[in-house]
């Protein structure tokens, strides 16, 4: 099977900048663009397939016309996002599995957050400094200093992290950063520094149903990046690995090829130009490869895999 180049969902919220117009060709009537969901099949922003039989159509009708496609998983499982943070996002949190199928009707929501690029000072946070308790996460959400427990990390980019469900996080201004999650949309906001939104009212909260789902333990980093390992034309590290997915960054130097999966791969270029399986390339395009497909990746490019986490490349 063939290779899909994909054309994202864009989203315009309070905080996003112009980047993804500007340096990574995103085209929205909006004058600013948060998020681009650039490989998703989620209810609230597909993607749209741009090449061969089912161009125009998204990729849920893809998949649902080539199940094969996906491996041995039923539903395709993550969701890649660009993230740009011109302004510092909320304070927030997201539920695991059985909590958003019993009351939102969704999946649960763990993630993985690359730096893409960061502006000197720039960092994020994420989970606790230490163990606390929902009642002193409500005061000092209802105190406006929330900030004073989260464990706040710098960053540059290259920088990598897993934040599970139930993982209190923010990521801060100027980060550029991909994202690989759940194929989900619930997030609660805890705290949003009082912004208020295109209709003047403060944007709104949901700290009840948060205070359900937070992890009351210290952070606890389980992201387990690897080393660069050099192979045939190029590079390869591993990201992280959770129970829904496994994420590498691929470098290729010329030609890199990579053999066929029981898994789809979901790619989406970070640097550089060139062609991945014959498509041409340049930073900002992603694809989706179909399980039983190997990636051929030219040129000068740096990549994001996202797999079936049981994947080993």
């Amino acid at each position: 099977m063939e290779a899909v180049k994909l054309i994202p969902a864009c989203k315009s919220y309070l905080w996003g900048g112009t980047r993804l117009k500007e340096d990574y060709r995103k085209q929205s009537d909006e004058a600013t663009i948060a998020e681009s969901w650039e490989v998703s099949v989620h209810r609230d922003g597909p993607s749209v397939i741009a090449n061969g039989e089912f161009a125009g159509r998204t990729l849920a009708d893809y998949f649902a016309a080539c199940p094969q496609a996906l491996g041995r998983v039923e539903a395709f499982p993550v969701l890649v996002k660009l993230i740009d943070a011109a302004d510092r996002l909320s304070v927030q949190v997201h539920p695991s599995d059985s909590y958003a199928r019993v009351h939102e009707n969704d999946n649960g929501k763990t993630e993985m957050w690359y730096i893409v690029d960061a502006e000197p000072g720039s960092g994020i946070y994420c989970g606790l400094k230490k163990d606390s308790s929902a009642a002193e996460v409500r005061r000092l959400t209802e105190e406006k200093r929330i900030e004073e427990i989260l464990n706040f990390i710098p960053v540059k980019a290259g920088d990598c992290f897993l934040i599970e469900a139930g993982t209190l996080h923010a990521i801060g201004k100027g980060c550029l950063i991909c994202e690989v999650q759940q194929s989900s949309n619930v997030t609660y906001r805890v705290y949003d520094y009082g912004r208020r939104g295109k209709d003047g009212r403060e944007r709104e909260l949901h700290l009840d149903r948060a205070l359900e789902v937070i992890n009351y333990h210290a952070f606890e980093d389980k992201t387990c990046s690897g080393p660069l390992r050099c192979m045939p034309g190029g590079e390869l590290r591993k990201l992280t690995s959770c129970e829904y997915f496994v994420c590498y960054e691929v470098q290729s130097q010329g030609e890199l090829v990579l053999p066929a999966q029981a898994s789809f791969l979901a790619v989406t270029a970070i640097l550089g130009e060139g062609s991945v399986n014959g498509l041409a390339c340049a930073k900002g395009d992603s694809f989706l490869i179909p399980a039983g497909t190997g990636l051929t990746a030219c040129g000068r490019l740096k990549l994001l895999l996202s797999a079936l986490p049981d994947i080993v490349l």
